[in-house]
């Protein structure tokens, strides 16, 4: 009798422990559940604080549908039919994509992961797209919360940009990767940031740009803006006519091209002219410059230009006649070796090159003395 009492005493004991257990479990469900949809709730605050802040920038997101899940370990916010308008560009445009998925970890509610789904189209307001975006797959992230941003990555991989003419398509731009990271390297957000700014290009081409760009290149290239008051709400135009008010400037601390056999690498500091316009000068070691003048038929530019003259007189400075050399060579494929007698001389990656000063002058860009293009205005 004694021994079934103990029995029936340890039984019970079990019973009530497996009932605690039971208890704390459905506490811990329900604690956890309560939580997670308290950090939903404080996400739908966010994304709608991030719209706010973005529409004083002039830049409007909409979503034809909102739903919200993820549970129980991360917060996922779907975006049917998203929309954005423009409105601080010169002419305002509207842009429409498929969707959007954007997740936080409920754990680390300081880093947003948002996936892009294409096709995404470039319109005037109310009228048919004029440039139509597509991609493999399309990701940023964004560390910080939306009125104190600490840094920004956006990735794209094999993406295209095809401008739109009725039924006809034109591809203007295709790459296998590119990417996009930002981050605050100086200041705050609300004192005098310096924002580093690093693009990464994997086999980008622009074929309707210039034939120079129609074959594809690999770049790396790491630049500072200095000179920005603060990081509130702007259209990009507004932010560099500040910089240049306040004699701001662009530092392109690291920057590697390479397209075929040429490779080019380069450090300076441009600032803006009062016409929104670069100005400066990069220091640039060439190898393989040939191609490159070539391809951007510079031996034309310069026999229907002044820039002969300039050329002709710096080789005289350097050894006198070496100018005439240089008139007689512009008339055949060997006016690319007098072009380099102007530089210096070096070594790259363990191949003969040769550095040049590469100039910005209020936007007209030039390779030693040779007048290569023109860069667009920033405002």
């Amino acid at each position: 009798m004694a021994k079934r009492s103990k029995r029936s005493r340890s039984a019970r004991r079990r019973n009530r422990r497996y009932i605690g257990i039971l208890l704390l479990f459905v506490a811990l469900v329900g604690g956890w559940s309560w939580f997670w949809h308290y950090t939903a709730g404080r996400a739908e605050v966010a994304i709608a604080g991030w719209r706010a802040r973005e529409a004083k920038a002039g830049r409007v997101y909409t979503c034809g549908s909102q739903t919200i899940g993820g549970y129980p370990f991360r917060i996922e916010v779907n975006c049917g039919e998203a929309s954005a308008l423009f409105r601080g560009t010169r002419p305002p445009v509207e842009i429409k994509s498929g969707e959007l998925l954007m997740a936080v970890q409920v754990y680390d509610p300081t880093l947003l992961i948002t996936e892009f789904h294409g096709p995404l189209t470039v319109a005037d307001p109310g009228k048919s797209p004029f440039l139509v975006v597509n991609w493999k797959l399309g990701q940023s992230s964004l560390r910080g919360t939306p009125a104190a941003p600490q840094r920004v990555s956006l990735v794209f991989d094999d993406p295209t940009v095809d401008r739109v003419d009725g039924a006809a398509r034109q591809n203007v731009l295709h790459a296998k990767r590119i990417e996009l990271h930002g981050r605050i390297i100086e200041g705050s957000v609300t004192d005098h940031p310096a924002i580093e700014i690093v693009t990464r290009l994997r086999q980008a081409a622009a074929p309707t740009l210039h034939p120079a760009a129609a074959r594809p290149l690999d770049a790396d290239i790491t630049a500072v803006l200095r000179g920005l008051n603060d990081f509130s709400p702007k259209p990009w135009p507004a932010r560099f006519r500040e910089m240049q008010a306040a004699g701001g400037r662009i530092d392109i601390a690291d920057a590697r091209v390479q397209q075929g056999d040429t490779i080019a690498v380069g450090n300076g500091s441009l600032a803006l002219s009062a016409n929104g316009r670069l100005d400066g000068q990069l220091r640039v070691t060439v190898v393989g410059l040939e191609p490159f003048l070539a391809s951007i038929n510079v031996q034309r530019t310069v026999q229907s230009s002044p820039d002969m003259d300039k050329v002709a007189g710096a080789l005289d400075r350097i050894l006198p006649g070496l100018g005439g050399m240089a008139r007689q060579q512009a008339t055949n494929s060997n006016f690319s070796l007098g072009v380099m007698l102007l530089g210096q001389q070096t070594v790259l990656e363990g191949r003969p090159a040769v550095t040049l000063p590469l100039r910005f002058d209020d936007g007209t860009v030039f390779l030693g003395p040779i007048r290569i293009g023109d860069t667009p205005a920033l405002f």
